[in-house]
């Protein structure tokens, strides 16, 4: 948006021109060059001649005082423009002429109030006016005959004055509202109107508190020079420079005082809404101008949220920024009442302390960097306002019980694996954090094989997010229904728990063909897990007399008849904590899917993305977050997120944040430049209470390949964008050979989970992915690795692929082209040569195929393609295919195996998977890179241990650099 403020419309009996004549003794005047005296003997003429062709039709009062006398005349409205405005200026001549004044008329000043008639006000930088005599003479004003109230002088002649149209400084306007709240506006302010009102501040005082304004006389006079010959280009979008005189206190704008921390609206650009400042600044300019400077406050849609979400957020919300500009005084257009209100996620709560009369309210501070929305920063240069007494919960905690506090509990959604929360936890136990993955959902059974692999002590739920969700809110339910919110957990859990031997030896226990009685409940869900179409909360029940095979899933119905055994499952489930209630997640992460904005979808809905069920996760997630409101918050995604539909589901999550009062921070980051061989850049969303620090983003350590394309308006949230501005060091790209050229040889048919090394490491990537956990973690640094290698086993090719892969060349860069019987056109698209016959497998299969041929109009060289010791990959994929990509091993004849693509994932070699080999490379594919997740960890622990500042960037350490 344009910030180009017109002035406010004026009042209906303002618009005619008036005249004032005032006399003051000559002992006050000052003496006049000889250049002024000829205008002013002209003047005397000009007035001479035409008082005696006028009669008088106003009437005239004299006011009397000790330093002088003046002349006020009054005349009625005209009922006609500019002819009507004329002619009673000539009466007023007549009037002048006919009264005592006339016999000293060479002392008269006349002022003339600039004309108010409606017309369009643009921009200009000095105001011109017309003057209306026998000739047309254009007069610009002189700054030594404006008076002290910023009224036009003209001596001694009686003038009629009508407004040159201003010129319009033209340009392209910027493409994001919230660029153009930072655009210089060059207009001046001469009206009589519109002016700074009161004494000039004190220079020692306002150079004190504006001492960027203020220069050496000498510096300030030479700079005035060498540009006051400078032409400016009317496209020139570039602010102006202004040499301040004098600051003031106050300004009066159409008899409204306006004082320094006033918050204003301020006219917008054609017709769009008034942006909406606060004012910090009154001066004047040394050519008589008068400015004003704003701090801008943004709407919603002037932020990342943009008119798409901007519903998300309370029309009344505004965000405060560090952007200021100077504007023309007369920009203003009105005063607004904006309170300043305390930050609370509890919505209630916080919307009974904001005040019924003001017009906005605001409690957060918006930057562009990174698109942050963070806790207003104390600012004690600028005048402060009202602050709302009332107290909120959650501020209300102490902040040295937090510093404090070690120990925080993690929960994964869409866990996957676990790459984000195993990397979060390495990287936060590093820096003196100790983060548990406490809970974990994913929808795949054999992820959460791999999570209680790894996580042995986390409670993994295998079930949807929004079955989780429902299964949180019944589980908090029931909590209440047995008092057990608010008392304190035992220690001892493992007394609480009901083994299977218990109630053995009893001999009036029934046998299993008597009666069926519940003998104790082992898990709740929601859901219908009996695939029968009942949606609801079950248990899972173990039988008396019966084992593990025989269990059960029952709905809470169905067990009316053993309350006291729902009891004993609820209170031993919240002294285990087997389910969080709010306040008991310190972190939730995760990556919910869109499979909606996918390339591959060409049924994407592009104007409704969120009435896409695939893309409906994003909305599940956050409202996990509503509910139990942790204090971070780390959401994952693909790039696609800020490009399709414009932006549309990333701009929802970080208002989703927002709107819950959320602090939150988005970034882009490169997977590679933290020490890994493949490119993947991935959209990062940070969140955290009003309570909290709000985590930076880890600047990268090593130099990486770029590959894709960020979003334009989006190119400035990647991390580390211009490396100029922070002077890193980075190191070389790792590539290929770093990450697995130690691991030991394998063919296509390796069907062994684990295997011996081999080689020892050679490169520092190799000794650290073989690092234990226990060191890793900075637990043990002197415990040994294992010995033994696990998940080096590749994806086995039918025995087509495989002999299509043995007759690609071991070379860099070799695929399908190299096989033979084909020919190449323009563009380089391959064809069949149709000169020789098409070569055959053993099986009659042509040795090309013709998807080879076909993928991507045949311009691609990805099918069967060969993997070099000296690249790096895109990205690790979660299809192990050869078909249409490039995931052949350099010299064997395979593709990359399981433990191979999770080194390319910084997934350390202790780090164990589940399930079928297919289905361990979907796990890995979809993970969140490790190395990553790690430097992650590291920013979140600074901000948990308020040891880092508000920056949105930090660098890693020396031992978390890869």
């Amino acid at each position: 948006m344009n910030l180009r403020p017109r002035k406010p419309k004026p009042k209906e009996e303002d618009l005619y021109e008036q005249a004032i004549v005032v006399w003051k003794p000559k002992s006050t005047r000052k003496p006049k060059s000889s250049k002024k005296r000829k205008a002013k003997d002209e003047s005397k003429s000009l007035i001479t001649s035409s008082t005696s062709t006028s009669t008088s039709t106003s009437s005239v009062s004299i006011i009397e005082n000790n330093e002088e006398e003046a002349i006020v005349v009054s005349k009625p409205k005209p009922q006609s423009r500019k002819r009507k405005a004329k002619d009673e200026s000539e009466n007023l001549i007549a009037s002048s002429s006919s009264s005592p004044v006339s016999i000293i008329q060479n002392e008269v000043k006349l002022v003339v109030r600039k004309s108010l008639i409606k017309s369009k006000r643009k921009s200009k930088k000095t105001e011109k006016m017309e003057v209306d005599t026998d000739e047309s003479v254009c007069l610009e004003m002189d700054s030594e005959e404006e008076n002290e109230d910023d009224k036009i002088v003209i001596k001694g002649e009686v003038l009629n004055f009508k407004p040159v149209k201003n010129v319009q400084r033209k340009g392209k306007s910027r493409s994001s509202k919230s660029s153009n709240l930072k655009k210089k506006l060059k207009r001046t302010v001469l009206d009589s109107e519109c002016r700074l009102y009161g004494e000039p501040i004190l220079d020692v005082e306002a150079w004190q508190r504006w001492p960027h304004r203020y220069v050496e006389k000498v510096n300030k006079d030479k700079y005035a020079a060498s540009t006051s010959s400078k032409t400016k280009n009317e496209n020139d979008e570039e602010e102006e420079d202004l040499i301040v005189k004098r600051h003031y206190k106050q300004a009066k704008l159409y008899d409204i005082i306006y004082d320094l921390g006033d918050d204003v609206f301020v006219q917008g650009d054609n017709g769009s809404e008034d942006y909406i400042g606060r004012i910090v600044e009154f001066f004047e300019t040394t050519d008589k101008r008068a400015f004003f400077t704003a701090r801008w406050f943004f709407r919603a849609e002037d932020t990342v949220i943009s008119k798409s979400n901007a519903s998300l957020v309370d029309k009344k919300r505004l965000f405060y920024s560090d952007y200021k500009n100077d504007n023309p005084l007369d920009c203003i257009t009105s005063k607004i009442n904006i309170v300043k209100v305390l930050p609370n996620v509890d919505l209630v709560a916080k919307k009974e302390t904001i005040p019924s009369n003001c017009d906005f309210y605001y409690d957060m501070e918006y930057s562009e960097s990174y698109s942050t929305f963070s806790n207003l920063k104390p600012v004690s240069s600028e005048p402060s306002l009202s602050v709302t007494s009332n107290t909120v919960s959650d501020i209300a905690r102490s902040k040295s019980e937090k510093t404090e506090k070690s120990n925080m509990k993690l929960l994964d959604l869409y866990a996957g694996c676990g790459g984000m929360s195993t990397g979060l936890c390495l990287g936060a136990a590093v820096s003196g954090v100790n983060l548990t993955p406490s809970w974990a959902v994913d929808f795949n059974r054999f992820a959460c094989q791999s999570l209680r692999e790894n996580h042995p002590t986390s409670q993994v739920r295998n079930e949807t997010a929004e079955n989780f969700l429902m299964v949180l809110k019944e589980w908090l339910k029931l909590c209440m229904k047995y008092s057990l919110l608010g008392t304190k957990r035992l220690e001892a859990q493992h007394s609480l728990v009901i083994n299977d031997k218990e109630d053995e030896g009893d001999d009036d226990a029934p046998t299993p063909s008597d009666v069926f009685e519940v003998e104790k409940l082992l898990e709740i869900t929601y859901g219908d897990p009996n695939k029968k179409n009942e949606i609801g909360l079950y248990f899972k029940v173990r039988w008396k007399g019966y084992g593990p095979e025989d269990d059960t899933w029952e709905p809470l119905t169905g067990l009316m008849e053993c309350p006291e055994r729902v009891q004993e499952f609820v209170t031993r489930g919240y002294h285990e904590s087997i389910l969080p209630l709010p306040g008991d997640v310190d972190v939730i992460c995760g990556g919910p899917p869109c499979q909606g904005i996918s390339g591959f979808n060409r049924f994407r809905n592009k104007a409704e993305p969120l009435k896409d069920e695939k893309n409906h996760q994003v909305v599940v997630f956050m409202d996990i977050v509503e509910f139990l409101k942790p204090r971070y918050v780390l959401m994952e995604n693909v790039v696609d997120l800020l490009k399709f539909s414009k932006g549309f589901l990333g701009r929802y999550a970080i208002g989703r944040l927002v709107s819950l009062d959320y602090q939150a921070r988005l970034g882009l980051m490169a997977a590679g430049g933290y020490g890994i061989p493949q490119f993947r850049m991935r959209v990062f969303l940070w969140g955290a209470l009003p309570t909290e620090v709000l985590p930076a983003y880890p600047l990268p350590t090593h130099q990486v390949v770029k590959r894709g394309v960020v979003p334009l308006e989006f190119e400035r949230n990647t991390v580390a964008h211009d490396t100029a501005d922070h002077q890193l060091h980075l190191k070389s790209a790792v590539i290929l050979s770093d990450a697995i050229m130690d691991l030991p040889p394998v063919t296509n048919d390796e069907s062994r989970d684990q295997i011996p090394y081999g080689n020892t490491p050679e490169t520092d990537l190799q000794k650290y992915l073989r690092c234990s956990k226990q060191k890793l973690m900075g637990i043990n640094a002197s415990e040994a690795s294992s010995p033994v290698l696990y998940d080096h086993l590749p994806y086995k090719l039918n025995q087509d692929d495989f002999d299509r892969v043995c007759r690609v060349p071991k070379r860099k860069g070799a695929n399908f082209r190299d096989l033979g019987g084909l020919v190449f056109g323009n563009n380089n698209k391959v064809e069949l040569d149709p000169s020789v016959e098409r070569d055959l497998l053993n099986s009659g299969k042509p040795v090309v195929p013709d998807y080879a041929l076909s993928w991507k109009d045949g311009l691609s060289t990805e099918p069967f393609g060969r993997l070099w010791w000296d690249e790096t990959v895109p990205t690790v994929v979660t299809r192990a295919q050869p078909h249409n990509r490039v995931i052949t091993h350099p010299e064997q004849d395979r593709v990359l195996s399981v433990r191979e693509n999770a080194r390319l994932q910084g997934f350390p070699d202790y780090y164990k998977l589940s399930g079928p080999v297919k289905e361990r490379y979907i796990q890995i594919g979809n993970a969140v890179a490790v190395p990553v997740a790690r430097a992650l960890g590291h920013a979140l622990a600074v901000a948990h241990r308020r040891i880092g500042g508000d920056h949105p960037l930090l660098e890693l350490p020396s031992h978390l650099k890869i």
